[in-house]
Formats: C-alpha cells, sequence, structure tokens
C-alpha cells in the first residue's frame, strides 16, 4: 500500500505513519519540516496555510491508496488539499472528533436529540471554533472524494506516547512528584480513552477493507478505571506518591473544572460523563478494533516522557491541562476523603470532552 500523510511526525498522524511503516508500506509525509519525521518514510515539506503551500505536493508524481489527514484549523485547508489530491489518491481518511456532533454526543446513555451534527460548519471556513472546524474538514473531505472514498474517524480521548495535549503526561510529572495527590474519585468509575497506536491500527485496516463513512472510535466503556489508570502511574513511576480519593462534591465546590484541571477525569453522573465516557463502539469493534491494556498506555508514555526528559512539547492552540498545586493542597487540607457522585458540571463546556490528534 502507498499512503499519504498530511503531518505525519507528532502524535496521532506519526503513529499512523509508524504503524506503516512496521506493516510495509510505502509512506510519504507532508510536513512543514519542523519535527523529525520517522524512519523509513519519505518527506516533501510545505506549509498547508501559506500561499501556494501545496506546490511541493503538486509538483510530486507520487499516487497513492490513502491519504490520513489530521488537520484541526481552518477546513478550507482540508478543501485544499483534498481537491488537490482528488484524482492522485484512492481514499481520503479525515482523522475528526465526537465534538462534530450537537450536544449531547451520542452514547450508550443518550437520548432522541443525540446524534445531530453541529451547525454552520464549511467545508470552505476559515479557523473559528474546534467543533465547526472538525465538522468542516469531514464536509471537505467528502466533497471532494465523495462519501464512498472517504473515511471520517470521529475520535474520543486519545492517549499514548508523544501525546500533545498533555493529560497522561501531566497525571503521570504530578504523580512523580509525590506526596499526597488528588485523586478524583469514585475510585471505581470507568473511563474511555484510545491509545494513539490503536486508533493507527485500526485506521490502516480500514483502509485495507475499503471503509467508509464516519466511525466513533476510542476504547470500549469501562476499557479501564481512574482508579487504575492512576494506580498505574504511580507503579510506573516508583513516586512516593499517595492516592487521595476525593469526593466529586468536594472537587466540584473548590471550583475545580473535570477533564482540564483534572485530566481524564469527569464526575460519574450527567451528560458529560455520559458524552466522554460511554461512547458505543460497536461498529468500530466488529470492523477490527483491538486496544491494548492500560499499563501498555501507562507505561510506554512513561518511557517516552523519560526519554526526552520530562517535559513534552505541547501543542499551542490548546491550554495546557493541569491542576494548580496550591489548589490541590487547600482541597486536601479540607477534604473528607469520602466518595461520591453528583450531577451538573459547571464551567465546562462539550468541545472542553473533545479528544484530539
Amino acid at each position: 500500500m502507498r499512503l499519504l500523510v498530511l503531518g505525519g511526525t507528532e502524535f496521532v498522524g506519526r503513529a499512523v505513519a509508524e504503524a506503516a511503516v512496521t506493516r510495509g508500506w510505502e509512506v510519504t509525509l507532508f510536513h512543514r519540516g519542523r519535527h523529525q519525521p520517522p524512519p523509513g518514510v519519505r518527506s516533501l515539506h510545505g506549509d498547508r496555510t501559506a500561499p501556494d503551500g501545496l506546490a511541493a505536493l503538486a509538483a510530486d508524481p507520487g499516487g497513492w491508496d490513502a491519504v490520513v489527514d489530521t488537520w484541526s484549523a481552518a477546513p478550507r485547508a482540508v478543501l485544499d488539499a483534498a481537491r488537490l489530491l482528488r484524482g492522485r489518491a484512492a481514499r481520503y481518511v479525515y482523522v475528526s472528533s465526537r465534538s462534530v456532533y450537537a450536544w449531547p454526543w451520542p452514547s450508550l446513555d443518550g437520548d432522541a436529540r443525540a446524534g445531530g451534527l453541529v451547525e454552520g460548519a464549511r467545508a470552505d471556513a476559515e479557523h473559528t471554533e474546534y467543533a465547526e472546524d472538525k465538522r468542516g474538514g469531514e464536509l471537505a473531505a467528502v466533497e471532494a472524494f465523495g462519501e464512498a472514498d472517504s473515511l471520517l474517524v470521529r475520535a474520543g480521548l486519545i492517549l499514548g506516547p508523544r501525546e500533545n495535549v498533555g493529560r497522561l503526561p501531566w497525571w503521570l510529572a504530578r504523580i512523580a512528584r509525590g506526596g499526597p495527590v488528588l485523586a478524583p474519585g469514585p475510585r471505581t468509575l470507568p473511563v474511555q480513552f484510545i491509545d494513539a497506536r490503536d486508533l493507527a491500527g485500526w485506521l490502516l485496516g480500514a483502509v485495507e477493507r475499503s471503509l467508509s463513512g464516519p466511525y466513533d472510535l476510542i476504547g470500549p466503556p469501562g476499557h479501564s478505571t481512574m482508579g487504575e489508570l492512576l494506580d498505574l502511574c504511580v507503579r510506573v513511576t516508583g513516586a512516593d506518591a499517595e492516592l487521595r480519593w476525593t469526593d466529586p462534591e468536594v472537587i466540584l465546590a473548590a471550583g475545580i473544572e473535570p477533564w482540564t484541571q483534572l485530566p481524564v477525569w469527569t464526575p460519574p453522573d450527567g451528560e458529560l460523563y455520559a458524552c466522554a465516557h460511554r461512547t458505543d463502539v460497536s461498529r468500530a469493534l466488529a470492523t477490527g478494533l483491538v486496544c491494548r491494556p492500560a499499563a501498555e498506555t501507562v507505561a510506554d508514555t512513561w518511557r517516552w516522557l523519560t526519554e526526552i526528559g520530562g517535559t513534552p512539547e505541547l501543542r499551542p492552540d490548546r491550554t495546557p491541562p493541569g491542576l494548580d498545586p496550591r489548589v490541590e493542597a487547600e482541597v486536601l487540607a479540607g477534604a473528607a476523603g469520602t466518595q461520591g457522585a453528583v450531577g451538573g458540571v459547571p464551567g465546562t463546556t462539550p468541545q472542553e470532552a473533545a479528544s484530539d490528534d
């Protein structure tokens, strides 16, 4: 197979490129040259946001069985690339997000209102909001390649080595510092996420099967729990950390925002939890999705962090996740440490529950 990855040097795009090389595919990356590409690929350089930024891609004589695009900003950049590649590639794969659904997103606990898509998105739009941009990217892929030859990967929470949003890296770094750690309860709370490498494996299999249309892609509900995830962080870091499991009511009363200030976690009741951690992925499982154990994701992410000195380069278009140590100390000092469940998530938007690529 001949694969073109637009980007391919960071997180999900890199995971796709590396997995394709491992399969023996012929892989070409089109990127800006700011990061070292993985071994075994051919590189074309250009900036798709600049005038004539696709010139190197336009001049290349190559043809491809599939294109993978993880773009998250102005949809017109997807449209420009897709139009250029129409006739030169057989299939366009756009890594999108579950954020393209109107709130509340479809879930195992959803109702008849769920399942619509965000309004106002356009394939030729400039950069606006994350959800509209991702939906616009979908529209651009379908406009250029048609429904039969485009695959829309609506990803949920993505973790794993090279994560450039910083959610799991934040937990690992915090626990590595040791001492009492504010652990958001309940400990047994099921959570959903997907390792970027498992996303890449499913995506390449979908290309081989010529799948098309939209697929929600994340690990199955209950793939792990907050307790398992944080216990694994303690284990792999070897830190002298004490997880203090704290009732959601206490956390919310302190003004702490779920998902952003305490990454991955949301209170167990309410729409946000259902949308973030109760996704139906039966179609993806039926078409080959296999998810590795959480222990492997955590251990490999910690190994990567130690290799790079512990501080990952984060996306500049995202607010770094995590909790101020002073706020954590204040909550721990006054917390009763009991577990419970509440509804309602003040200050948290659907977009903050989004994945990213």
